[in-house]
This record gives structure tokens, C-alpha cells and sequence, in this order.
């Protein structure tokens, strides 16, 4: 019964795909009878399926259908009969709406020929309001213009009767209101009208000012002003000394009250400063009053043809600046200070007057700068005064570091430029004069322990001594740039300091023990210590970073890495000058040592012959004493090292003693344990020459002297074994060999039992060819 139902269902399942085939295969049919034919296909699959059984579901599947396209036929026909209703409706609305826009077209075209015949009627109109308007306008700017000329003359009559009834200040008011004004006017296109304004604000301002200034004058004659020798203090006070006060402050108030129409009028600006300083304003008006007697006098005594005005003699006008500020300095605090105080004036007065006079000595050096830039010594001295001058500025008067000075006078280009080529000549010049000397090579204070601690020759330490000078020179420079210019210079000094070092060193390379290749060696170390703690020093720091972000254009291209290092300053700015002195310390080192081990090993010749394997046992000996042959072995390293502990400083004989340890270590290990045999009474005689003599010539150097030499210490414990130990070393030893290195667990490792003997540097396989040394006497 089943194969036949897989059979009727097989043929359904064909008929279905040969009606999908047939549909596929009609492809002159329209897209939409194929959609349709798919879209049943996929219904009867759905609903019946290849199930036999759901044929009973067909007949009320075609009920079902037949009901919905009953159902769809009513719809259609009741939309087919409503249709032609809409459709005349909406053609009835649309032949409304376009009878109402020809109407609206209609009335909007004349309605616009209406408003252009009014347009151009009333152009007429436009064009006569036009000139009206244009007419008001220009009367408006012609009424303002009256009205400031008004209130000019007006404030100008008032000005003129504030002075006629000598009332002051009334008068400063009107003038700062005309100042005003003026400043309101600074926008305006009125030329004529601003340069009225100002000149009659120039001429009531002038009328006032010399009023107060020759009032101010007075005052100040009555103090004495201007103090150009030291003041005296008088015994008593003169009588009208509060009167003389009240005037003083009542003028300095009124010309303070002046500023603003004294810098419009002299067109003041603030004063450009040069790079990393603020800009700084004008001087106050009556520290400018102040200034003139002062100001008469340096030009009557540094101008013209005067004896006074030297130019090999700038120390005299910049002393003469210096006299005036310390002699004025008290009247400043005491007396102005106040005043300015209660007058509100932010300022410090002996600071402002220090200003104007600084102005004074920037005029003259700007001058004569220029006329010595060819004459090196005049030169030299100008530059030395500047520093000092800057130097008693700010230390001794407190001037503010946030205000020029004149070292910007020597940061001009042209002369900047002079500076750096003269010093550089400068310091070869004593250079080569200072190696030339017959004491260039000697400490002048080899006689003093305590304090020659370097050892550094004259040369060396008058050479940093020069570098350390630049360095003070340049310190106090504001431009970051013109300080990385003298470390530039410096390094290139340093550099060929270092060139002239080898150079003698090569001469002196055939006598590497003499006293001046040791000189040599301690002054390239005395250079190397004291670049590293200048690499510390928070100065050279700061210009670390500053060579960060501008140093490329001065020292040249650093490179990513060594930029990294030094924005990180793990490096210094001396890092490739101290890698130079490094290899010329570790070259002559090298040298040093292989000429003592030379020596050592001649000497040692014989001592390395002995016939260590025939040597009296120690117990057929009295006592033991060092071996004859060692004798002049130990005499030449005791020489040579009390020697260079004399010549040598403390670091450089350490790294050399220590140096000499290991080479002698290796020598006498190799040269001579290695080379020969040993009985009991060699080896004792070995032990007893190194521990004894050899070892305790260092111990002054160091506390335990045998740890610098392991190998040969380590040699002699196992030479110096008993028998018995030392069959047993040598069964631990084959036994390791024999089970190629895999480690017996029941046994010691060879390394384990070496330890335990106190050996630690040699190797099991070191230890064995030692053992073989003193086959003689294992054998028995």
C-alpha cells in the first residue's frame, strides 16, 4: 500500500514541476501571467502540498476561492460605476479654478501697469527728498563739527581761566577732557578738525606743564635735587620743611594727572624691547622732569669734544649712571615713593628713574659700539664694562629682571658677531700661551694634599678657569640663542683643548710613565669631571632645553635621538665631548698599563722559571719567606705603584691599580701556573709568595685585595690541597665527565664541591688541568 502512495505522490510532485517548467519555458508570455502562474504554483504547494491525504482540503479550497472572487467582482463593479462620477467632478473643479487665475492674472497686470506709472511719478518726488535728505546730513556732520569746535573753544576759555585764577586743577580736568576728545577723535576722516584739537591741546598743555615743571623745579632745588655727590644728612630740618613736602606732593599729583595728555601729544609708544624681556610704558611725567638735569649733564660731559667723552673710557659714563642712581635712590624711596602710592601710580619710582637714566647709557653705547667693532682691545675693554655695569645693575640697585638693561646693545647682530670672534681669539691666545709655560704640566698645588685631590696640571685648570669665565660672561644674556652661541664656542674650544692633548700625548707616548703623560692623563680627566657636573648644573640645564626647540640652528642638527634624550635630559649638552675624553682617558690607560706589565713581566721572567716542581716541602723549611726569583718583580710593582699614586689623581689610580689586578691576575695564572709543575712545597711556596707579598702590596688600595685575583687565588687553593681532598675532587670530577653532564642526584655536582673549597671563578674543566700540575704526587 505504500508504493503506491510514493508513487501518487511522485506523480504529483512532477505534475507541479513540469507546471513550474512549463511557466519557466514560456518566455513569450507577459512578466505579469508568469508572476501570476508562479504565485499559483507556490498556493497549491502551500495548501496541498505532496500529501495524498490533504486532497480532501480541495474541495473546500475551491469554495473558499470562488467565495473571495465573488466578493472581488462586487468591488470592482462598484468602483467602475463611481469612477466616471469623480472624474466629471474633478474636471468641473479644474475648469473653476483656471477661469479664477485668468481673473487674478488680469487684475495683477494692471495692477503692476498702475504701480509703475506711480513709480515713475513719484521718482520725481524720491530724487527732490534724495537732496533734501543729503542736504540734512551734511548740515548734521557740519552741526557736529561746530558743536567740537565749541566745546573746544569753550573748554579752551576754560582752560584759559582756570589759569588766569591759577586753579590748577580745574585746568588738568579741562585738559584731560580735551584729551579726550582728541582720542574720540582718532577715527574721524576730519584732518583739519584733529590737527586743530591737537595743537590747541598741545598749547594749553605746554602752557601748563611748564608752570608745574618750573614749580616742580623749585621744589626740588629746595631738596637739593640733583644729587650728584653723596647726600649729607643736616642736622636739623628747615623750618618750612612741611610746606615744602605739601608743594612736592601737590605737584607730583597734578603732573601725574597730565600723563595722558603728555604721551598723546609726544605720540609715546612703549618702548620695543628686545627678545625675552616685556615691553615696558613710558616714564612718568615727573620722573621725566627729574631726569633733565641729569639728563644735561651726561650730555654736556659724554658728547662733543670733552675730555670726559673717551672712547677708550666707557667705565666713566657708566659710573657716572651708577653714582647718580645710588646718590637719588633714598629721595626716590622716602619721598616720591609715597606719593605715587597715594596717588594710586602702580610704579616704582627708584626703579623709573633707573629707567630714564639706563636711556642715557643706551644712547651712548648704542653710539660707540659701532666705532670699536675693529679694534679688538677696545673692544674687549667695552665688553667687560657693559657686564660689570649690567652686574651692579641688577644685584646692587635690584633692577628688575623683567626690564632691558644694555646687554641688548651687544646682542646686535654686527656687534654680537665681533663678540664671539674675539673671544674665540682671545682664548686661543692664552691657550697656546699657557701651554707654552714651563710649568704647564705641574699642579700648583702638588704640595697640598688635601686640596689636589684632581691633580690637575696648571694648563688644564687655567683652561676650565677660561671656559668658566665665558660662562659667567654669557650668563646673564636675555636671548637664549646668543647663550647657545657661546656653547657652541665653548665645546669648540673644548674640542681642540682636546686635539692639543693628543698631540702631546703622542709625543710623550714613548715614556708613558713620565710625569707629564701622567699630567696629560689627569688633565683630560680633570676636563671630563668637571663637563659632567657642569651637565648637572640647573643653568646648563635650562639651556638643555632651549637647545630643544632652537638649538638645531646653532649647534647644528641634532638628530631625532639625541633630540629625545636631551627633552628627556638623560643626556647633556657635553655628551659627545665627554665620549671624546673618555676614549683619550681609556687610550692612555691602556698605554700606561701595558708599559708597567711590560717591565713586570722582564722582571718576572725568572720567577716564572723556577722549578716549582722540586721545591722543599714546607715542613722541612725553619719559616717561609718570599721566593729571590719573585724579588724584583714585587720591587718594580711596588715602584711603579707608589709612583703613579703620586701622579696620578685618586680616580684615574684606582681605575689603573684595579686595571693592573686583572692583567696580573691573567699573567701569572697563564704564564706561570699553567705553564709549569708543582710539588707540595711549590705549591706552598706559590700560596705563601702570593698571599703574603703579592696580595698585600694592594691591600693599601682596598680591604680585600685577593678578590682581584680569583684566578690565581682559586689556582693556589687547589694546588695546596691535601691528598686526600684532592683525590676526591679529582673522582667527582671524572665521575661528572663520565656521565656527560647529566647530574647524579646521589653525588655532589662538580660545582657544589668546588664551591665548598672556596673556588668560584674556575671552571670544573680549569680545575682538572690544575690538578694535572701536580700529577707527581697524586700518583703515589
Amino acid at each position: 500500500m505504500a508504493a503506491p502512495m510514493m508513487a501518487h505522490n511522485n506523480h504529483i510532485s512532477n505534475d507541479l514541476s513540469h507546471l513550474k517548467r512549463t511557466d519557466s519555458s514560456n518566455s513569450e508570455s507577459p512578466s505579469e501571467d508568469g508572476n501570476i502562474t508562479e504565485d499559483v504554483v507556490e498556493f497549491v504547494q502551500k495548501e496541498i502540498g505532496g500529501d495524498l491525504k490533504s486532497l480532501k482540503k480541495v474541495s473546500g479550497l475551491l469554495e473558499k476561492l470562488t467565495l473571495e472572487n465573488k466578493q472581488l467582482e462586487e468591488q470592482v463593479l462598484t468602483v467602475s460605476s463611481s469612477v466616471p462620477l469623480r472624474v466629471s467632478a474633478a474636471l468641473s473643479t479644474a475648469e473653476e479654478s483656471r477661469v479664477k487665475l485668468e481673473s487674478l492674472l488680469e487684475k495683477e497686470r494692471l495692477l503692476s501697469n498702475t504701480l509703475q506709472q506711480h513709480l515713475q511719478g513719484s521718482q520725481v518726488w524720491a530724487d527732490s527728498i534724495g537732496q533734501v535728505l543729503g542736504q540734512l546730513d551734511t548740515l548734521e556732520r557740519h552741526m557736529k563739527y561746530l558743536q567740537c569746535l565749541a566745546r573746544i573753544e569753550e573748554l579752551s576759555d576754560r582752560i584759559q581761566q582756570y589759569l588766569m585764577t591759577n586753579s590748577v586743577w580745574e585746568a588738568v580736568g579741562a585738559i584731560d577732557s580735551m584729551a579726550s576728545l582728541d582720542m574720540g577723535l582718532r577715527e574721524s576722516g576730519c584732518s583739519h578738525l584733529q590737527a586743530f584739537i591737537r595743537e590747541t591741546l598741545r598749547f594749553w598743555h605746554k602752557i601748563l606743564k611748564d608752570k608745574l615743571s618750573s614749580d616742580f623745579e623749585e621744589v626740588l632745588t629746595q631738596f637739593h635735587w640733583p644729587f650728584i655727590s653723596p647726600p649729607t644728612q643736616t642736622l636739623s630740618p628747615p623750618a618750612n620743611a612741611q610746606e615744602i613736602n605739601s608743594q612736592l606732593e601737590l605737584l607730583v599729583s597734578q603732573l601725574l594727572s597730565l600723563q595722558t595728555s603728555d604721551d598723546l601729544i609726544s605720540e609715546k609708544k612703549e618702548i620695543p624691547s628686545h627678545p625675552g624681556q616685556s615691553q615696558t610704558p613710558p616714564l612718568s611725567l615727573p620722573i621725566q622732569i627729574m631726569l633733565l638735569p641729569l639728563s644735561k649733564r651726561f650730555r654736556y660731559h659724554f658728547t662733543g669734544n670733552r675730555q670726559t667723552n673717551n672712547l677708550t673710557k666707557p667705565e666713566w659714563y657708566l659710573t657716572q649712571v651708577l653714582i647718580w642712581m645710588g646718590n637719588s635712590s633714598n629721595f626716590m624711596d622716602e619721598k616720591i615713593q609715597p606719593i605715587l602710592d597715594r596717588a594710586g601710580n602702580k610704579v616704582n619710582a627708584r626703579v623709573e628713574l633707573c629707567r630714564g637714566l639706563l636711556t642715557l647709557a643706551q644712547e651712548k653705547l648704542a653710539q660707540d659700539a659701532p666705532r670699536l667693532l675693529y679694534d679688538d682691545a677696545l673692544f674687549c675693554h667695552l665688553v667687560d664694562e657693559v657686564l660689570q655695569f649690567e652686574k651692579e645693575l641688577r644685584s646692587t640697585h635690584s633692577y628688575p629682571r623683567a626690564y632691558p638693561g644694555v646687554l641688548h646693545i651687544l646682542l646686535e647682530e654686527t656687534v654680537f658677531q665681533k663678540w664671539l670672534s674675539v673671544e674665540r681669539k682671545m682664548a686661543v691666545e692664552k691657550v697656546d700661551a699657557m701651554l707654552s709655560t714651563e710649568g704647564a704640566w705641574s699642579s700648583q698645588y702638588k704640595d697640598i694634599t688635601d686640596v689636589d685631590e684632581l691633580k690637575a696640571p696648571d694648563c688644564a685648570e687655567t683652561f676650565m678657569t677660561l671656559l668658566l669665565v665665558i660662562t659667567e660672561r654669557y650668563r646673564s644674556l636675555p636671548c637664549p640663542r646668543a647663550q647657545l652661541s657661546f656653547l657652541a664656542l665653548q665645546k669648540e674650544l673644548v674640542d681642540d683643548f682636546r686635539i692639543r692633548l693628543t698631540q702631546v700625548m703622542k709625543e710623550e707616548s714613548r715614556q708613558p710613565l713620565s710625569p707629564r703623560y701622567c699630567a696629560i692623563l689627569n688633565a683630560a680627566n680633570y676636563i671630563s669631571t668637571v663637563l659632567s657636573d657642569w651637565g648637572d648644573n640647573i643653568f646648563f640645564l635650562q639651556l638643555q632645553q632651549a637647545a630643544v626647540s632652537v638649538g638645531e640652528e646653532i649647534l647644528g642638527p641634532l638628530g631625532a635621538t639625541e633630540t629625545g634624550r636631551l627633552a628627556s635630559l638623560e643626556g647633556s649638552l657635553f655628551e659627545a665631548l665627554l665620549a671624546l675624553l673618555e676614549r683619550l682617558r681609556g687610550d692612555m690607560l691602556g698605554r700606561l698599563l701595558d708599559a708597567v706589565m711590560r717591565e713586570v713581566k722582564e722582571k718576572a721572567q725568572s720567577y716564572c722559571k723556577d722549578r716549582w716542581i722540586s721545591l722543599p716541602s714546607q715542613n722541612d723549611q725553619a719559616t717561609m719567606s718570599l721566593s729571590s726569583s719573585a724579588c724584583p718583580m714585587m720591587l718594580c710593582l711596588r715602584d711603579h705603584l707608589l709612583q703613579l699614586q703620586q701622579m696620578l689623581c685618586l680616580p684615574l689610580f684606582q681605575m689603573f691599580w684595579q686595571g693592573l689586578t686583572e692583567r696580573l691576575d691573567c699573567f701569572i695564572y697563564e704564564d706561570l701556573i699553567l705553564y709549569n709543575h708543582f710539588n707540595e712545597g711549590g705549591a706552598a711556596q706559590l700560596q705563601y709568595d702570593m698571599t703574603r707579598n703579592l696580595f698585600p702590596l694592594f691591600g693599601h688600595y682596598c680591604k680585600r685585595p685577593e678578590n682581584f685575583f680569583k684566578h690565581v687565588k682559586e689556582a693556589c687553593i687547589i694546588l695546596t690541597l691535601k691528598v686526600g681532598p684532592a683525590l676526591l675532587l679529582c673522582d667527582v670530577l671524572k665521575q661528572s665527565e663520565e656521565d656527560d653532564g647529566l647530574l647524579n642526584h646521589q653525588q655532589s655536582s662538580p660545582e657544589s664541591a668546588l664551591n665548598e673549597l672556596g673556588v668560584y671563578k674556575l671552571a670544573p674543566s680549569d680545575v682538572q688541568i690544575l690538578l694535572n700540575l701536580r700529577s707527581a704526587w697524586l700518583n703515589q
